[in-house]
């Protein structure tokens, strides 16, 4: 395969399928190459597929130059020769029209009268290329000036604060589907189905050795009354999942091993076990914890001592 042409087609043919493959395969705002790792085995195929292709010609057409008469060899070799120079003639007709220079035999024609111990100077034209490029900084410049200092379209203050404002949206944007972008500031109490069959699955997986199954307490304290060690709420139990439990003593962070978005879901599955009737309920630990956000009628009444509520701040 050492025809130039078999390797642009097959680029050509590789870029289109490519195309293809994007526009008929649905991936949402994901490549499809991404989303579908087996696209990558249809293009590898096709791929494949054009270099057999290409392989064979290539044979063929020795096979059938090998066939002909010695004379009919050097006429197609001649034909071959002159096909390739017409082809990308016009390729090195433009680059010599880009630097408008002299051939070396024709040099004499612009060679000044300067002699620098043997050391002569040309008379060269500016490439038409460079003076192009000038000439379209200049266009530039007066286009600018205009729209900037005359009309005063925008300054570069509004053009950042403009940037800044839409990157925000976009990050906001991208929050809302990165959910492993969680954190303590952000967690908030997750109430799809899904998200609260996740942390069961989670909490049997891990935690059900110190908490029990019906999250009664064993080792661990009872997750199902109203007093907490360290503080309730979506935002106290997740920093408890994630740095762990006191110093010296109580669960291990969890940080390491699992991801922020399922440290969100078994904290909200925790949350809805408060309030069930575990078989054996261990005794109460800690104190009673109270919603800073709730109303009046949201707060038990067994809290009578302020003193005694721990809040989430």
């Amino acid at each position: 395969m050492r025809n130039t042409a078999s390797y642009i087609r097959i680029i050509v043919f590789l870029i289109i399928t490519y195309i293809l493959i994007e526009i008929t395969v649905e991936s949402g705002d994901q490549s499809a190459f991404i989303a579908q790792p087996l696209t990558w085995l249809v293009l590898g195929m096709i791929l494949l597929f054009m270099v057999a292709i290409e392989i064979s010609l290539e044979a063929l057409r020795t096979i059938l130059f090998r066939s002909l008469k010695p004379d009919a060899q050097e006429r197609y070799l001649i034909a071959q020769k002159t096909k390739k120079e017409k082809q990308f003639g016009w390729i090195k007709e433009a680059y010599l029209k880009l630097l408008d220079s002299k051939p070396v035999e024709e040099e004499e024609e612009i060679i000044l009268d300067h002699n620098y111990d043997g050391i002569k100077e040309l008379d060269n034209n500016l490439p038409p290329w460079w003076v192009y490029s000038f000439y379209a900084t200049i266009i530039f410049g007066v286009i600018y000036l205009a729209r900037f200092h005359v009309f005063n379209d925008y300054t570069q203050t509004e053009e950042y604060e403009t940037e800044v404002a839409e990157a925000k949206i976009a990050i906001e944007e991208y929050k809302k589907t990165a959910k492993d972008l969680v954190d303590i500031n952000t967690v908030t109490l997750l109430t799809d189905a899904s998200d609260i069959g996740a942390g069961k699955a989670i909490f049997i997986a891990n935690c059900v050795a110190c908490h029990k199954a019906d999250g009664g307490g064993g080792i661990g304290p009872n997750l199902t009354d109203e007093y907490w060690i360290l503080g309730g709420g979506i935002k106290n139990v997740f920093r408890t999942i994630s740095e762990g439990g006191r110093d010296g003593k109580g669960m291990v962070a969890w940080k390491q091993t699992l991801k922020p978005a399922e440290m969100a879901q078994v904290a909200s599955y925790i949350i809805t076990l408060v309030g069930t009737s575990p078989a054996e309920p261990k005794e109460p630990q800690g104190e009673i914890w109270v919603d800073p956000d709730a109303s009046k009628e949201e707060i038990p009444e067994t809290v009578s001592d302020s003193t005694a509520v721990v809040l989430n701040e």
